[in-house]
């Protein structure tokens, strides 16, 4: 009977432990500023043009709660389980670059060259997933 409660009382302090882990987990989409440059070249390869910007874009950062637990049914004694913080869903936008240069270093002003649009994708939204599931 006493071996009864013990087990039992283990249990509890196991799911306790785990409920707190649980909203340790603070996987967000934040935003961000990075710099971009696109260069441009023409059928021969030469540069045409580089364009470059501060864009402001999404990123996914936080904590993910994993695990390893012993087990008799795994091959390598363990059970793992692994989370990692990314994108559930991505979107594609435009982002227009406005400093652009020609191959020799000269900025460029013409109001057709002087500006390029680009598509970038980025995460809509974040969450903790499996690690090691590319099926996104």
């Amino acid at each position: 009977m006493a071996l009864f409660f013990k087990s039992s009382y283990c249990m509890l302090m196991f799911l306790v432990a785990v409920t707190k882990c649980y909203s340790d987990e603070n996987c967000e989409t934040l935003p961000t500023e990075i710099h971009v440059t696109k260069e441009e070249y023409d059928d021969m390869g030469s540069l045409v043009r580089a364009c470059s910007g501060e864009v402001m874009v999404n990123k996914c950062e936080g904590i993910c709660n994993s695990q390893v637990q012993p087990s008799v049914v795994t091959p390598t004694g363990f059970l793992k389980e692994c989370f990692c913080c990314k994108e559930n869903y991505l979107r594609e936008r435009l982002v227009t670059l406005v400093h652009c240069y020609d191959s020799d270093g000269m900025r460029l002003e013409d109001d057709e060259r002087a500006i390029m649009e680009i598509r970038l994708r980025e995460p809509a939204e974040c969450r903790c997933s499996k690690c090691g599931d590319y099926s996104r």
